[in-house]
């Protein structure tokens, strides 16, 4: 949907139309982004990492949380189904609403954007700009994961009702030192924007405008031999869609002038965090606990523990079952440490144990088995199994250089194998799709 160009829209907010483009890995932009004072307040967590009910609670009392804007079911009644079409209706109007009074404006001058983020002791500092679908379509932007069709069109509705995509997606560098030296160099100074989170992450943003160093960053990436998706398969992929959208009433010179890209930040792969994503399962698939130990001990070597197992190193497993832990040590030659999806300890607990064991083969789809990202802890493991399910599982973190070598590989891994930690927020950056 276009935006268009109006007396009412807010000065720094007219859709202009772009000249015809060779779409380079990566292109600068002019976000739409909250001034300053008004960002601790919009700034929200990812759409997708937030139930229905949590989103409800997170900006209770907050009318400028962009939850209203990525996730506006919240806005209505609970009843309404978050796919209507009255709640993409929703999130248009309420973006509307942050734009005219001028709590939303676009920059006036194209740019990149540093983006850092801190956790604790934890720093990445990446790059925020507009990545080629292109490349995506040519596997130089490489995937580790499928996606889900639903969750795509949820996506593209959502970006073509708002006219934007409101939520970067997180990629991957190889080794770049001068992209990391020239965003050294740009955030000397303070940053332009600086929110911190409820849950303690400091988002910090410098933009990038001088014409110069935006031409040596976009040389620089396009020297990579790719990047990679780390988090946002699903908003890349809707991107993907509304970009080659059959459109009705344009010649093949307008086609040419719709920007093709979807919204990132690019941070160095070396600087990235991933945490574990564990797993709970609802039942032992009709074992009793003492058959059930006995049967993984036929895989594992199973010690019992006296309080919680958290994996210290690859091919080691945390089980929970009601009121014990138990570490786990994969037998070694059942691992395969030639393949790069197989060797994965999220592939070695499904092959070796939820599969031949529990019967759970299909983790996309099988009601059995549910996902815990790291950041919740491990107390929620043993909350999940007080409350309703049977067992838990703690994982050692996949490492990022494992992602890469499975996107080289063109595999894809097991779903929920990576839980990156700080997140991008939602609206301290938005990509307006212009000609549209």
């Amino acid at each position: 949907m276009v935006l268009p160009a109006s007396a009412s829209q807010p000065e720094g907010f007219t859709a202009t139309s772009s000249p015809a483009l060779q779409m380079n890995l990566i292109r600068p932009f002019r976000a739409l982004r909250p001034l300053p004072e008004r960002a601790a307040e919009i700034a929200a967590p990812p759409y997708d990492v937030l139930t229905g009910a949590e989103a409800r609670r997170y900006a209770a009392g907050n009318p400028w949380s962009f939850l209203r804007v990525s996730k506006a079911e919240i806005d209505l009644p609970e009843s309404v189904d978050p796919y209507s079409g009255i709640v993409y209706e929703k999130a248009r109007a309420n973006l509307d609403k942050l734009i005219a009074c001028g709590a939303l404006r676009r920059d006036r001058v194209c740019g990149f954007y540093a983006y850092r983020l801190e956790a604790g002791l934890h720093v990445q500092t990446g790059l925020g700009l507009v990545a080629s679908v292109q490349a995506y379509r040519d596997n130089r932007i490489k995937r580790h994961e499928l996606t889900r069709p639903d969750k795509e069109t949820d996506r593209v509705r959502h970006m073509e009702a708002l006219g934007a995509q409101t939520g970067p997606a997180m990629l991957a560098y190889p080794r770049a030192p001068e992209v990391d030296r020239l965003l050294a160099e740009s955030t000397i100074e303070a940053p332009d924007t600086a929110v911190t989170a409820i849950d303690g992450v400091r988002h910090s943003i410098w933009p990038i405008t001088r014409p110069g160093v935006v031409d040596q960053l976009t040389r620089a990436f396009e020297s990579l031999p790719a990047l990679y998706i780390a988090d946002g398969h699903h908003r890349i992929a809707a991107a993907e869609r509304v970009a080659t959208a059959p459109r009705s009433k344009e010649t093949a010179a307008e086609q040419a002038r719709v920007p093709d890209g979807f919204l990132a930040v690019a941070f160095p792969h070396h600087a990235m965090r991933i945490l574990d994503y564990n797993r709970v399962v609802t039942d032992l698939g009709g074992l009793s606990e003492s058959v059930f130990l006995e049967r993984v001990g036929e895989r594992f070597d199973v010690f019992e523990a006296s309080g919680q197992v958290r994996p210290a190193a690859r091919g080691e497993f945390g089980l929970y079952l009601p009121g014990r832990w138990f570490r786990l040590r994969v037998h070694q030659n059942r691992v395969p440490l030639h393949d790069p999806v197989a060797r994965l300890d999220v592939s070695i607990l499904a092959q070796e144990l939820l599969g031949p064991i529990l019967s759970i083969t299909d983790l996309r789809r099988d009601s059995r088995i549910d996902f815990v990202g790291g950041i919740r802890g491990l107390d929620e493991l043993e909350r999940r199994v007080a409350s309703d399910m049977a067992a838990a599982f703690a994982l050692y973190p996949t490492a990022i250089e494992d992602l890469m070598a499975v996107a080289d590989h063109g595999d894809v891994m097991p779903p929920k194998s990576t839980w990156f930690e700080p997140k991008l927020a939602d609206g301290l950056l938005c990509h307006v799709l212009e000609d549209r």
